[in-house]
């Protein structure tokens, strides 16, 4: 967040399972590839990016390695009882101590093995301040009852949150999403970095507190679970701030931006004239997004007809540019242009897929442009992460000018073979 240096226009705050992954119907990941390359092109320099999930932080590192996902500006974890910030997730500390306040995982461990009800999930699913279980739907609220009772005669300050239909955790009274994201607010504000906009997006039980915070928009997705449904037409159905999506997982929350007005909402992916040559003074991290777009396409053998925007691009690149591959080697960035032709469609058929993530463009001088990402590849299940600088150079009579791309393999690269890997 330290790269903003003014209130973000934007932030999103979103749950992932069955909301912004799709686990059911989008085996390719397409509604989430749009959202990737909306956010890089539209919102990425100037919002913030909230992921708030009720897994663990290991398994969130798991669905990261599984999924195209971007990396989260904050990430709020085990149904808010963890939050953690930027690429090298640093956890946030003031969050621990409000979290171990009159909570002992001991005592709530204890009481719990008394109820035959209760079914411990998996050890990957239990943490310092979640003790997570499984519970037949119509025992719930007797078992929720109970125990309340039981811990706070124990002296705990205790939450039970019940999701999915079948899920039942045991937090600290000041955790939950909606604690979590309350926190966060408050934190952004003491900064001055309170967002102008904020939406906040779920589909489950565990995503309620998140629409109880005041001045948010909120969406729920179209797949949404029952329990926030019928949250939904208790408490706020005339919520004009709250929706009920007519899509599903991103493409609800892509419905939720148009919806409310918050920005654009139509992806990169989705525009018929992607590849049409236009010189014009957009931000230069656009230009880089709108390659790495033509370069999957073309690689899957999808773009035909690109020679207008092919020769437009070798006109952009410096007679002089460079291109430095992750090996380090060197060649012309004219000559690597020129050296796609030949793998037109060698992607055929193989599950290949591009994106970009924290895509930032800075201008270092006066007509000169840095623009910093991650590149990812994905081919069947290999895939291969660089880190990527492109220098540009304004023209006089607008559009930039390519002067030199420099790649390095990322620590998340997972390099089997880069023999195939092109730019």
């Amino acid at each position: 967040m330290e790269r903003l240096t003014s209130p973000p226009r934007f932030m999103i705050v979103s749950d992932l399972d069955d909301t912004m992954v799709d686990h059911h119907y989008d085996p390719e990941n397409l509604s989430l590839l749009r959202f990737n390359s909306l956010w890089e092109d539209a919102f990425r320099h100037d919002s913030l990016l909230v992921f708030s999930t009720g897994r663990t932080l290991p398994m969130y590192k798991k669905l990261r390695k599984e999924r195209p996902m971007l990396t989260p500006d904050v990430i709020i974890t085990s149904v808010g009882t963890e939050i953690a910030y930027g690429k090298s997730i640093v956890t946030d500390d003031t969050w621990v101590d409000i979290m171990n306040h009159k909570w002992d995982r001991g005592i709530v461990e204890e009481e719990t093995s008394k109820f035959p009800e209760l079914t411990i999930q998996r050890e990957c699913d239990q943490r310092p301040n979640k003790v997570s279980f499984f519970i037949d739907k119509s025992k719930a609220q007797e078992v929720t009852k109970e125990l309340y009772q039981r811990l706070e005669k124990r002296g705990l300050e205790i939450k039970i949150i019940f999701s999915g239909g079948k899920a039942l955790d045991v937090l600290p009274k000041g955790g939950g999403k909606g604690q979590a994201l309350a926190y966060l607010l408050n934190k952004l504000k003491t900064e001055g970095k309170l967002p102008v906009n904020t939406l906040v997006c779920g589909d489950s039980g565990n995503d309620t507190e998140l629409f109880t915070i005041p001045n948010v928009y909120g969406v729920m997705v179209s797949n949404s679970q029952e329990e926030l449904l019928e949250w939904y037409e208790e408490n706020a159905k005339d919520n004009a701030k709250i929706i009920h999506a007519s899509e599903r997982c991103v493409g609800g929350i892509l419905e939720a931006i148009g919806h409310f007005k918050l920005g654009p909402n139509l992806s990169p992916r989705d525009v018929y004239g992607l590849l049409e040559c236009k010189e014009d003074n957009v931000n230069p991290g656009r230009e880089v997004i709108k390659f790495f777009l033509f370069y999957e396409r073309w690689r899957r053998g999808e773009a035909d007809n690109c020679e207008a925007y092919i020769a437009c691009l070798k006109a952009s690149c410096h007679p002089a540019g460079v291109f430095v591959h992750p090996s380090g080697a060197e060649k012309s960035l004219r000559d690597t242009i020129d050296e796609l032709e030949k793998y037109h469609g060698d992607k055929k058929d193989k599950k290949f897929r591009v994106w970009t993530d924290q895509v930032l463009a800075t201008q270092t001088t006066p007509g000169t442009w840095m623009v910093k990402l991650d590149k990812w590849e994905q081919t069947g299940n290999e895939r291969k992460c660089c880190r990527t600088t492109v220098k540009f150079t304004s023209k006089e009579n607008g559009g930039y000018v390519w002067e030199n791309v420099q790649q390095t393999w990322s620590e998340e690269a997972e390099i089997k073979d880069d023999s195939n890997w092109i730019i």
